[in-house]
């Protein structure tokens, strides 16, 4: 008969196995177990097979053994995972795309049913229709203030009702009312709540941000860098490109207003002294940007092949019938 194993053996057991799964995997996400049952868990634990390995566990224990590894191998990043292990979590490292692995885990959710005193995650709608219920079951509509009518012998709900808010708790008329319906309106699964990497905690709405949105965010913060350093009189590489231009600029007014002149601000005084040449220099540039487009028409005009001549037979008549 094969020995039990003592709660301190598999205590030993439980921190060997976390600290070997922080030295393997450096990125970590923190997701939340509420109302996830052991099938569900296990059906998550397949589909996330290959790169991905889920460790539940108690808090107490898990921040236990994080602390002790991170004082044993002196790596001080581990102990940013303590302030997330609060409430019903689990650990979820991977060596995959943090995003995929995200959204592989939101694949995994059951339809549960309303249960008195459990708090609505999202609102409950009824939906409009026949119920299939007999007349005597229209004391629950009442009861909830639900518009029906009989319709061939059943009751039909008129309008669709908002039975649950969000954050509300389920009343036992209307967990009865859900079941008698059928209606089955909360989903449960695992929720990733932080990511872990490297050390770097963050939001799991970071992984949604795309390539153009990363590039937009940067090109943000360049903009306000150059803003700031241009305010202050401070040459940084974005606004160095800005503060040559203002340079040039206020070198060619002192060159206009006084006697003062150079190759750059020849061309800007000839035009000064006889404004017909800037209106010639205007069309002559508005010619070619137009002339352009025009030529393109045209190759592309004389690269079209020519219309095959029809015969007889396309026209579907013979000229001698």
């Amino acid at each position: 008969m094969a020995v039990k194993p003592s709660k301190a053996d598999k205590k030993i057991a439980y921190d060997a196995k976390l600290c070997q799964l922080l030295d393997e995997y450096t990125q970590i996400l923190i997701a939340a177990a509420d109302n996830v049952g052991s099938n569900q868990l296990q059906n998550i634990r397949k589909g996330l097979r290959g790169d991905s390995v889920v460790l539940m566990g108690k808090n107490t224990m898990m921040k236990r053994s994080v602390r002790m590894h991170a004082e044993k191998t002196g790596n001080q990043a581990f102990l940013n995972l303590i302030p997330l292990l609060q409430g019903n979590v689990g650990l979820i490292f991977t060596k995959g795309d943090l995003k995929e692995v995200s959204e592989e885990v939101a694949k995994y959710k059951v339809g549960a049913p309303a249960r008195v005193g459990l708090v609505a995650p999202i609102d409950v709608v009824v939906p409009p229709g026949n119920t299939g219920l007999d007349p005597s079951q229209t004391s629950f509509f009442q009861v909830l203030n639900i518009p029906t009518k009989i319709n061939k012998g059943t009751v039909e709900i008129i309008t669709p009702v908002e039975l649950i808010k969000k954050g509300e708790k389920v009343g036992s008329s209307e967990a009865a009312l859900l079941a008698k319906l059928g209606i089955r309106p909360f989903s449960y699964g695992l929720v990733v709540l932080s990511v872990y990497d490297n050390g770097s905690v963050f939001s799991p709405e970071v992984l949604d941000l795309t390539e153009e949105d990363l590039i937009q965010k940067f090109a943000t913060g360049v903009s306000m860098v150059t803003a700031l350093s241009l305010a202050i009189s401070y040459p940084t590489l974005a606004a160095a490109p800005h503060m040559f231009i203002n340079a040039y600029k206020n070198v060619l007014s002192v060159a206009v207003a006084t006697e003062y002149s150079f190759p750059q601000a020849d061309k800007v005084k000839e035009y000064l002294a006889d404004p017909s040449k800037f209106a010639v220099a205007v069309a002559a540039v508005a010619t070619d940007a137009g002339a352009a487009p025009a030529a393109a028409a045209v190759a592309a005009e004389e690269k079209k092949p020519e219309p095959e001549e029809e015969s007889d037979d396309d026209m579907g008549f013979s000229l001698f019938d």
